[in-house]
């Protein structure tokens, strides 16, 4: 099987599951429980993503000041509470990761 036919038939597959939900959704209407419910899977996802990446070195859990990970991690969270900018708190976080790395 040739390489651009598992392309195409990969992204005919992925626009289709995702444009039977968006027509899905304009015809029916959902409960306001559902979504209510839904606002909470955006966090989730990405917390689910990022804390074990903070957290977990080698393995383990680490909570030490040697994981300069979660002290940049940490920097990110005061810099996305005070300005509320998602790319300051990336650069931020980025930042704070890069000079601890460079310093220790």
């Amino acid at each position: 099987m040739s390489i651009w036919l598992v392309f195409l038939l990969g992204g005919i597959l992925t626009f289709g599951m995702r444009f039977i939900f968006i027509y899905l959704l304009g015809r029916i209407e959902i409960p306001e429980t559902l979504r209510r419910a839904l606002r909470f899977v955006p966090p989730a996802v990405l917390t689910a993503i990022v804390v074990p990446e903070l957290l977990v070195r080698s393995g383990q859990i680490d909570l030490s000041p040697s994981n300069f990970r979660l002290l940049a991690g940490m920097a990110a969270v005061l810099v996305a509470w005070k300005t509320k900018n998602t790319l300051l708190t990336i650069l931020g976080g980025m930042l704070v990761l890069v000079l601890l790395e460079l310093i220790f």
